[in-house]
């Protein structure tokens, strides 16, 4: 491992998603941890994925996943609408959590997850795995100096290009919709710049569109925001964009720092800086933000390291979710019965 002499973390995955690839199988072979097990609504799928993944074994359901007694940690990347309900069921059964974002469907899940999350006394924390990053701790390194003077502006856009028609991503039930997917790390950013904004920011505004044939599902969603301090934020999403782009503009008083591509650092690891100095380019390597975050997730379970992230937090970003799809005209994701 990673950390020299650490008992590896023992994770079972809930479903077999292709994020989980990036998300989790190469982080854990590069720092040490175990994958235990997985579990499938199809076995076969687990089993292909467990095969070429190397996960330790197979176990015939979600349920029989929370109840293996070799499982610490769950990580669950399944669909949007399925994050909040096997969220619930795992730390009920008392394991700590992982999850992909948002942590639930809407507001109210989230507060049930929050809940669920203290009584259970384990660890749960929401995948914005761009924290973790040197990009991101740079962003925020520069604004705490002094450099760029007095925040005035953040400008998050998180885009890429559209995702087929049967994706569920596009799906309403499934707990689809551009902000479910994209936008809450536009949201979640800025929301993270509170400390030099003189507190968390409020919602001003919203506009989105509706995806064509897909009643109710956002395929856009542009918010803007004010901060107690008086400086102003954007932030986009689109999920039918001609191109990729996860950029991060943070304008004061005395310069701005740009962040190409925050949200996947490993495609472009580029800070750049202007002042009345001149302008800089400052890269912070391609090391995969996924790997910083499960080194972080060890050491808090392990050294109770802290964490940045947790259930409260996770509740802050969907309840301006939310506040966002009301404000742009659209209702709060529906909740997904198991």
């Amino acid at each position: 491992m990673s950390d020299s002499g650490r008992e590896p973390l023992r994770i079972g995955v809930l479903g077999a998603a292709r994020i989980t690839e990036l998300s989790l199988v190469g982080p854990a072979r590069t720092t040490g941890h175990r994958l235990v097990a997985v579990a499938a609504r199809d076995r076969s799928r687990a089993e292909a994925f467990a095969d070429e993944h190397d996960v330790e074994r197979v176990v015939d359901s979600y349920a029989d996943l929370l109840a293996d007694p070799d499982v610490e940690v769950v990580y669950n990347p399944l669909a949007n609408g399925l994050h909040g309900p096997w969220n619930l069921a795992a730390l009920a059964a008392g394991k700590h959590v992982l999850t992909e974002k948002p942590s639930a469907s809407n507001a109210e899940e989230a507060a049930e997850v929050r809940e669920a999350a203290a009584k259970a006394g384990t660890v749960f924390m929401e995948a914005f795995h761009y924290l973790f990053h040197p990009v991101t701790r740079r962003l925020h390194e520069i604004l705490e100096s002094g450099e760029l003077g007095e925040l005035k502006r953040v400008e998050t856009l998180v885009a890429i290009p559209a995702p087929g028609d049967a994706d569920p991503r596009w799906s309403l039930p499934l707990a689809g919709g551009a902000v479910m997917d994209l936008g809450c790390y536009s949201l979640h950013a800025v929301r993270m710049l509170a400390p030099w904004a003189g507190g968390a920011p409020r919602l001003v505004s919203a506009r989105g569109g509706e995806r064509a044939g897909a009643p109710g599902v956002d395929e856009w969603l542009d918010a803007e925001l004010e901060f107690p301090g008086g400086a102003t934020a954007s932030a986009r999403c689109h999920m039918a964009y001609g191109e990729l782009e996860m950029s991060c503009r943070i304008v004061g008083s005395a310069g701005e720092a740009l962040a190409p591509n925050f949200v996947l650092p490993h495609l472009d690891d580029r800070v750049v800086v202007r002042t009345a100095d001149g302008e800089r380019t400052e890269r912070l390597g391609t090391r995969s933000s996924y790997t910083y975050q499960l080194e972080a997730l060890a050491a808090h379970i392990r050294r109770d390291v802290p964490l940045p992230l947790d259930a409260d937090d996770a509740l802050a970003t969907m309840s301006l979710i939310d506040e966002a799809y009301r404000a742009a005209g659209f209702e709060p994701r529906p909740r997904t019965a198991l």
